[in-house]
């Protein structure tokens, strides 16, 4: 098991936000967290970075207990985070931004990166030059998405990874995630609310409804097809 998340309790400024959340992912898998808003979600992620600390519980990833790493010795031993929003270096360029993200790799591993990120998402080549600010908003989370690639993760956390963008990009968003998982062997644990769309490419699914995990379920599809299910806890 890849990651493995035991009994977690997190507080967010003194207030506790998650209350014994359970859960895995496998490798080379890809793993939805879905719920309403205000469920704890990227407080979940960012307590797996490495960001928040839990008041109770494990994190366990390859292995190794993390629950109280620091966040830059999470991204080292390979997991990185995509947060909400698709935020970059707006003033810096888009190989700016990617060479930041790849900044511990050697000059020639930098380089496959690059062409392995060019290669996922082409724009970025097109326009490596741009300032980061000049960017649309899809071509800003697919730099932001990049970036977290360039250290080639074993875990790879996605905050809301289609907000803001429009139907036909969200669905490209989703096949390069289903690439990234399958040419890499990547994990993929991703929070989104768009759940249709992430259900179609996800092997399990989590529902978190007020810090709990409430559901879980190896076939995501079947959620979407029962009414109840989705009145109760994806709403």
């Amino acid at each position: 098991m890849l990651l493995q998340i035991s009994e977690l309790h997190v507080s967010y400024h003194k207030k506790q936000v998650i209350f014994g959340i359970s859960l895995t992912v496998e490798e080379g898998k890809v793993v939805a967290l879905v719920g309403p808003n205000g469920a704890g979600k990227t407080t979940t992620l960012n307590t797996i970075i490495g960001l928040l600390h839990p008041r109770k519980g494990e994190i366990l990833f390859k292995g190794l207990n993390i629950t109280h790493q620091k966040a830059s010795q999470n991204v080292r031993n390979g997991i990185s985070l995509v947060p909400q929003g698709g935020r970059v270096f707006p003033d810096l360029s888009v190989l700016e931004n990617l060479e930041l993200g790849g900044y511990l790799l050697d000059p020639q591993k930098r380089k496959e990166r690059l062409r392995y990120v060019y290669n996922l998402f082409p724009i970025l080549e097109e326009r490596y030059k741009q300032r980061a600010n000049s960017l649309s908003g899809g071509e800003r989370q697919m730099l932001a998405i990049s970036r977290a690639l360039m250290l080639t993760p074993d875990l790879l956390l996605l905050d809301e990874p289609s907000i803001g963008l429009a139907p036909l990009l969200v669905k490209d968003i989703m096949r390069t995630l289903t690439q990234i998982s399958g040419e890499m062997g990547t994990s993929i644990f991703v929070v989104e609310q768009n759940v249709r769309e992430i259900f179609q490419i996800a092997q399990k699914a989590y529902v978190l409804k007020v810090g709990k995990i409430v559901l879980e379920n190896r076939y995501p599809l079947e959620l979407l097809s029962d009414e109840n299910l989705r009145k109760s806890y994806l709403s």
